[in-house]
């Protein structure tokens, strides 16, 4: 028996995609998120899922965010976005951020149950305007691969360097010393490979990842 986890905080495409779901895999079991912090507890609670069908921008989460902490925790799970996003250059980044497939929103029902069935059997999927996309995925799939190597921590620390907090507000935030965020800005550049702060934001930006907003908890 399948286990297909869908998060999308509409509803109305959650029951669309339980109904293609129910026609390509019947007799599958289903389970939903609708926000951030609820997918992960569901993909926490179904570990050994088949599937998750992810929307990138759901309450709690923007751009690539969910995909980055969920290849850090289940490294296994197969994934494919379904997004209202058709960039070709975010199709590939979520490629290179170790996604199985991405499927605009716009595409029929069919189209969908093709990609799901064919991840499923161990392949990935990209629409025709994501191929030909532009871009060194090689390149995408290192900086992607570094950027998984930081810590839950380490993460939060990069988002908010990028939205230009200094060390004593990250502290603050993070309830810890300026000594332990100097410490994760550390190990931040070594595993990204660079020399500085600006470097690595740099890099959390190519890679689509979204800012840290002033008083928005991790």
């Amino acid at each position: 028996m399948r286990v297909l986890l869908i998060a999308d905080d509409h509803p109305l495409f959650r029951e669309a995609l339980r109904g293609m779901i129910g026609r390509v895999l019947p007799g599958s079991v289903v389970h939903e998120a609708g926000e951030a912090g609820a997918l992960y507890d569901l993909v926490d609670a179904h570990p050994g899922a088949d599937l998750l069908l992810l929307d990138l921008d759901m309450p709690g989460a923007v751009g690539l965010d969910s995909v980055v902490r969920l290849r850090g925790r289940h490294p296994r799970l197969p994934i494919v976005v379904v997004s209202a996003h058709e960039d070709p250059l975010l199709m590939r980044r979520a490629l290179a951020h170790g996604v199985a497939g991405y499927v605009p929103k716009s595409a029929g029902s069919e189209t969908l149950g093709a990609a799901v069935l064919h991840v499923l059997d161990g392949g990935t999927w990209l629409p025709p305007s994501g191929i030909a996309g532009g871009g060194d995925p090689s390149r995408e799939a290192a900086l992607a691969t570094s950027v998984r190597e930081l810590t839950p921590q380490q993460f939060r620390v990069l988002q908010m360097v990028g939205a230009g907090l200094m060390n004593k507000q990250i502290a603050h935030e993070l309830q810890v010393s300026e000594a332990t965020v100097k410490a994760h800005m550390t190990a931040i550049m070594r595993k990204l490979r660079v020399s500085n702060r600006t470097q690595a934001v740099v890099i959390a930006e190519r890679l689509g990842l979204k800012t840290w907003r002033y008083g928005a908890r991790s």
